[in-house]
């Protein structure tokens, strides 16, 4: 995308709660993985934060992606592509082999996303959402309950 810049946020930026809160509700969550990942950002040209993903090492030799978001004003628009391509760079940068994603069993335009970014779905996790999130989360109408699991080869 034109005039976007995408990089790592130092620890003396602020994150960006907003978008990370569209991701994942869970106010406990971010914050874990906040605290053992890395956070990356796209500024627009004014310099705002107009999306963001997060970067979690999960074993030796994987990496996983738990948060990405874009703004609302600027979603469908090739941004959200252009941080999953930032993302798989990071992590070949860093010697990691495998990129995984997961992403709720109700997010039909999620899980076709991150299928035409390359990304193979190898498993469901049951429950998942109604295990570790207090509230019931909802989308397209349906409860959200399990987290599909996709990844790719690097």
């Amino acid at each position: 995308m034109e005039g976007i810049n995408i990089r790592l946020l130092t620890e003396k930026e602020p994150m960006p709660f907003d978008l990370l809160y569209l991701a994942d509700p869970s106010p406990e969550a971010v914050a874990d993985y906040l605290d053992r990942g890395e956070c990356f950002a796209a500024f627009n040209k004014d310099g705002e934060v107009v999306g963001e993903y997060v970067l979690l090492p999960t074993r030796p030799f994987t990496i996983e992606l738990v948060n990405i978001a874009v703004a609302e004003s600027l979603q469908s628009m090739g941004l959200g592509k252009a941080l999953i391509f930032n993302a798989i760079e990071a992590a070949r940068a860093k010697n990691y082999k495998t990129l995984e994603v997961g992403t709720g069993n109700t997010g039909i335009d999620q899980l076709a996303f991150y299928q035409k970014c390359g990304f193979t779905i190898t498993s469901v996790d049951f429950d998942f959402f109604t295990k570790h999130y207090p509230e019931p989360i909802f989308e397209n109408g349906v409860q959200c309950r399990h987290m599909i699991r996709l990844r790719m080869d690097l």
